[in-house]
């Protein structure tokens, strides 16, 4: 990306996690992969059945631990079940929190290629460019 230009990836959230970023219940995006870049932004797809772009957020910090720390130190913030939160993490020695500054819902929910130009949305992340990403949120 151009220096400058604040990095940005589309996260694929199923949809009752990504309401619960929107609403403010859920602070922390779990993940079992780490981003190789020093993302700014996320961008929120909700996953079938829902199947579009319905907000975004600021990247407060990313921290990386074992599951166990993980899960003491945001159990409280995660929006998810210790149930839910052990089954995702099964068989991972290291986990990632992503903590969510500034959630931001948009008015009406966009399709991904109507405004990204992507085809289908990533399994778990994809980086986009800046300006594809301000597309995808714009207000219109």
């Amino acid at each position: 990306m151009a220096r400058g230009l604040p990095e940005v990836a589309l996260l694929s959230i199923r949809p009752e996690y990504a309401e619960a970023i929107l609403n403010g219940s859920k602070r922390v995006e779990f993940r079992r992969t780490r981003f190789t870049r020093d993302v700014s932004f996320v961008v929120i797809y909700a996953t079938q059945p829902v199947g579009k772009v319905v907000g975004w957020f600021e990247v407060e910090t990313i921290k990386a631990d074992s599951p166990a720390r993980l899960w003491s130190e945001f159990c409280d913030c995660g929006g998810i079940s210790k149930s839910q939160f052990l089954a995702y993490y099964d068989g991972s020695d290291t986990g990632y929190a992503i903590r969510v500054r500034h959630a931001h819902r948009l008015p009406r929910a966009r399709q991904l290629k109507s405004a990204a130009g992507l085809d289908r949305a990533p399994q778990s992340f994809a980086y986009l460019e800046a300006s594809k990403a301000m597309e995808l949120i714009r207000c219109r």
